[in-house]
């Protein structure tokens, strides 16, 4: 049986966001958390970071993917360390060591760690097993590496052409719930820019 795993793209670590669990007289769960326990989930950091969109690519990888043995359903591009499932407990320092990095520059602090984990992740997949990219495919920030290791075993969602990050956060938490999967098409060769498709219908 084809295995499916997700590539999450990474939340935005320097924002206002970030600002709020920077401070240290925060006082909400999540700040006190990294504050006080000294560590968080690194799926619940991000997902506070970016809101919808990486709350609905969280939520989606979860309810989808069909990993082989010893290989996670969903894996997190950082900035800084590679590819980490979205359990790993990061602390404040990571946070701002993440926010240092500039992803869309083409750091080496980037690019090697993510090299060096996407080439160990293709080692491990089966001859079947698909790489699905739940971040943007509009520019080469992530797809370019990502490319040269996987090929045409990188997979992306078709109807994330011409979405915005929201859209996107939306429908895929639309299709979690419904537990309707979307259909995948190879990044290689793939028109990545497209019109605007409709908006997405209020759920009631």
């Amino acid at each position: 049986m084809a295995g499916r795993l997700f590539l999450l793209s990474p939340a935005r670590c320097d924002g206002e966001r970030a600002k709020l669990l920077f401070n240290p007289h925060a006082e909400f769960a999540l700040a006190r958390a990294l504050r006080d326990d000294r560590s968080a989930e690194l799926g619940e950091v991000f997902s506070f970071l970016s809101g919808l969109y990486f709350r609905g690519k969280l939520a989606y990888a979860r309810a989808f993917s069909t990993p082989a043995r010893g290989v996670h359903g969903a894996l997190v591009i950082t900035t800084d360390r590679g590819l980490l499932p979205p359990e790993t407990r990061i602390t404040i320092a990571d946070l701002h060591s993440f926010a240092c990095v500039d992803v869309a520059a083409g750091e080496t602090r980037y690019l090697e760690p993510l090299r060096r984990d996407v080439t160990a992740l293709s080692t491990r997949l089966r001859r079947t097993d698909a790489v699905v990219l739940l971040g943007s495919i509009a520019t080469g920030k992530y797809v370019d590496a990502l490319l040269e290791i996987l090929g045409e075993r990188l997979l992306f969602p078709a109807d994330f052409v011409g979405r915005g990050d929201m859209s996107r956060g939306g429908l895929m938490l639309r299709c979690a719930r419904e537990g309707r999967e979307l259909a995948y098409i190879p990044v290689a060769g793939a028109v990545r820019h497209g019109s605007r498709p409709p908006k997405l219908t209020r759920i009631r």
